[in-house]
């Protein structure tokens, strides 16, 4: 870190030194196409340079920017978003026509590539979901709302919990970015969710393919970049107070920020908050302890000059949450545990989870080059509560704590290229405070240097790189750690093999893509990229009982990294009144690792009987981690109707498809698990008065959720079970109320599961629960009908 530090400084040093850019004004007028009106309060934005401003009354802008070229995003609620790329080196006027009657899914900004890009000219399939979007659809978390998206799904543990699957791979194959930062937080969990507000997010962006190039280790699958404290345009103070209420688990959740950015100097600050009961369902009703509380907030605090930037952020995550065990009496009502103190307080078992994060964010200017400075601070302490005599009693307690850095050296276009430097990684120490262990203390640091480069014609944009990393861990066997249980603690002691305590895990990995536009309309993609992940410590060293799952693991010292090679193939087609996008994949994986139960000399499950201190006994399934090479590819399709003449009707849909197998069959099945089912999304929507004065940008949907049967489980050692197709209808209503043309509040009213359909999606791991005894029925049930009303009230200062 010393070292980290003393470089920082010198290029901070040399920067002053630095000839800066001369900066020119970019001005103009944005316009309705079919109106000629000017558009007042539409949005001209350069990500890159955080730089961002909004029409006055009569549709005008103006900005000033460094001379060179520079990618721009113009916006405007109901409009299709526009992105251009623009070279300054005078006083430039530029007017934007922006067209409100064509497919709203059209090009959008992308910034998961290091520098902000078209999405229409990425090579890679990449999703963006805005804050409008999330505010109209309906979720329990952040991760709940992304599996909307065409190849994304979700491990549910309740509502609670979500952990994002993109492409039928998941935990630590896909890295979640916050703010610059990479969020780390046990994510190797089945029952460890992503500690992020989902109140405060205002984009995200999904890749849906290996990062691992830029992202190292873990971005075998993907990255789900959300951006949540992003500085709002200069001259511009303003707030929003926003409430959602959903009628099946009485969820109320609450949120407040503001932001300013006057004159170079930015900020904001934020709080949210939620509280929600058990969730019901027709077969099983009320689902005990799956209630929960959330509380968090953030502030940001930054200058932007003409040498650079800098802003500094603070967030804070917390979370109360029950873990649903599904036992039952005899007449199938669940059994209740003690611990808790109301509605919404969780009983015993809990987890709770506090999640604080510090991050520096720094660009520097080098004439036309930069460079970026990043590093980030997490601690996140995540905590089981198991005994009702005594409820402080931690009996697992993970103290990780993780240094992010990365730094990038922008090299400015020059003869169509764009060429980037960088090295990024962390540092991570996890200690154990609980009475019990499940994965050893441990200590490990990540370092990747890598080389991006873009190139692009009038039609043809390529990119790709090459990476190398190393990783490093260093821990103690759980298995002859004498100081594994406490005086007094009653454990279960099973003799092994000591296993080697620090590991090294070397890899190279790469990329190539181009993205082709053969007409006006059409535009062909195809990327290769090879990702890996390194084994993380609960598969390696894995030696204890783990309460949230219902299970006793063993790790495996001898695995290898995960290699991945996949071959992605696009085609987007769009006019006036249509879009269609489709995308093919395949995806090899060698050395990919899994659990799988164990099965004792009967050919029976194998169950450890876990004593615990009131005399009673745990019985815990065996699992133990394998590996095997095994490959994966399906297809996403979406199409989008705009009907002329009626510019008022978007028919929508999208499907995805995956299959994943392994090469050799295990146990006789050579499916993989944790693969969700075919999925097709149709939604049928009416854009309403969308020039009224009192109620404007109304939109009405009607949503048929198609879930199909995932007949291919990994039913080796009795893993997994086949799940039937169920089918979900949704409505919505969203709109804004106007006076004196501002939004003086829009509301979002939302129906999931109309007609109350009792399903278990393939992923939802209560499926796993005890049986019914009364019904016969295995496991537990996902929510049953809901309603949810959002109210948002924008504050101009």
């Amino acid at each position: 870190m010393k070292n980290i530090l003393i470089v920082a400084l010198l290029f901070v040093s040399n920067a002053i030194g630095a000839t800066a850019l001369q900066d020119y004004f970019l001005s103009g007028k944005i316009t309705d196409k079919q109106t000629g009106k000017t558009l007042s309060g539409a949005t001209v934005f350069f990500s890159d340079l955080k730089l961002g401003t909004i029409t006055n009354k009569d549709g005008e802008y103006k900005i000033s920017i460094p001379q060179g070229s520079h990618v721009v995003e113009v916006s405007y609620m109901g409009y299709a978003t526009q992105v251009q790329t623009i070279t300054i080196q005078a006083a430039t006027t530029i007017n934007f026509i922006m067209n409100s009657t064509v497919v709203e899914a059209g090009d959008v900004m992308v910034t998961s590539f290091l520098r902000a890009t078209s999405s229409r000219r990425t090579p890679t399939p990449v999703t963006i979901i805005k804050k409008d979007e999330l505010f109209r659809g309906i979720s329990t978390n952040l991760i709940d709302a992304l599996s909307k998206v065409p190849g994304v799904s979700q491990v549910s543990t309740g509502p609670a919990i979500s952990k994002p699957i993109i492409r039928g791979l998941g935990y630590n194959r896909v890295v979640v970015m916050h703010d610059g930062i990479r969020q780390e937080g046990q994510q190797w969990g089945d029952e460890h969710g992503v500690e992020i507000d989902e109140y405060n997010v205002q984009r995200t962006e999904v890749l849906k393919v290996p990062a691992s190039l830029i992202y190292g280790s873990d971005a075998l699958a993907g990255v789900i970049n959300i951006i949540s404290n992003a500085p709002v345009a200069e001259g511009v103070t303003k707030g929003n107070v926003f409430t959602n209420y959903q009628s099946n688990n009485g969820l109320f959740g609450r949120h407040i920020d503001f932001a300013s950015n006057k004159k170079g100097l930015f900020w904001g600050v934020n709080t949210s908050m939620k509280d929600a009961g058990d969730y019901k369902n027709k077969y099983d009703g009320e689902v005990f302890n799956s209630r929960f509380n959330e509380r968090s907030g953030s502030a940001y605090v930054g200058v932007e000059k003409k040498w650079g930037s800098t802003q500094f952020t603070y967030s804070n995550f917390y979370q109360n949450l029950g873990i649903v065990e599904g036992e039952r009496d005899e007449t199938g009502a669940f059994i209740q545990t003690g611990g808790s103190t109301g509605k919404f307080k969780p009983a015993i078992p809990m987890q709770k989870i506090q999640h604080t994060k510090y991050t520096l964010d720094n660009t520097i200017k080098f004439g036309a080059d930069r460079l970026k400075a990043t590093i980030g601070l997490q601690r996140n302490q995540r905590m089981e509560f198991g005994n009702e005599e005594n409820l402080k009693e931690r009996e697992l307690y993970f103290d990780l704590q993780t240094i992010n850095y990365s730094l990038q050296y922008l090299v400015a276009e020059k003869n169509n290229w764009k060429n980037t430097y960088g090295i990024n990684g962390m540092q991570q120490t996890n200690t154990n405070r609980g009475l019990e262990t499940l994965i050893p203390d441990y200590k490990s640091f990540e370092i990747g240097a890598f080389h991006y480069t873009q190139y692009r014609t009038a039609k043809t944009q390529w990119s790709g790189g090459f990476r190398v990393d190393q990783k490093q861990m260093s821990f103690i066997d759980p298995a002859t750690d004498p100081n594994r249980c406490p005086v007094g603690m009653a454990c279960i002691l099973i003799y092994r093999e000591p296993v080697p305590t620090k590991k090294t895990f070397n890899n190279i990995s790469g990329a190539i893509g181009v993205a082709h536009d053969l007409n006006e309309s059409t535009t062909i993609k195809f990327n290769l990229a090879r990702g890996f992940r390194a084994p993380n410590l609960a598969e390696l060293s894995s030696y204890g009982a783990h309460e949230g799952t219902n299970r006793f693991e063993y790790g495996n010292s001898a695995l290898r990294s995960e290699k991945s090679l996949q071959l992605d193939a696009g085609i987007e087609w769009s006019n006036a009144h249509l879009s269609i996008a489709g995308n093919l994949f395949y995806n090899t994986v060698r050395d990919y690792i899994f659990y799988q139960k164990l099965t004792g000399v009967n050919g029976a499950d194998s169950i450890i009987n876990q004593e615990n201190e009131d005399g009673s006994v745990d019985e815990l399934y065996a699992f133990a981690f394998k590996q095997s090479n095994a490959h994966l590819y399906g297809a996403e399709l979406n199409v989008d109707i705009h009907p002329h003449p009626l510019d008022w009707l978007h028919i929508e849909n999208s499907i995805s498809l995956i299959k994943a197998q392994f090469d050799q069959p295990i146990d006789g099945s050579k499916n993989l698990p944790g693969i969700p089912s075919a999925r097709w999304l149709t939604e049928l929507r009416f854009d309403l008065f969308k020039g009224a004065n009192a109620v404007r940008n109304s939109a009405l949907s009607i949503q048929l959720d198609n879930n199909f049967a995932q007949n291919n489980a990994f039913t080796g050692y009795n893993t997994e079970t086949n799940t039937p197709a169920y089918h979900l209808i949704n409505m919505g209503y969203s709109t804004n109320i106007m006076r004196k043309q501002k939004v003086l509040f829009q509301v979002s009213l939302i129906a999931q599961n109309l007609t109350d359909v009792a399903y278990q999606n393939h992923l939802n791991r209560l499926k796993y629960t005890a049986e019914n005894m009364a019904t016969g029925r295995m496991g537990v049930f996902n929510m049953g009908r809901n309603f949810s009303i959002k109210v948002n009230v924008p504050l101009v200062f």
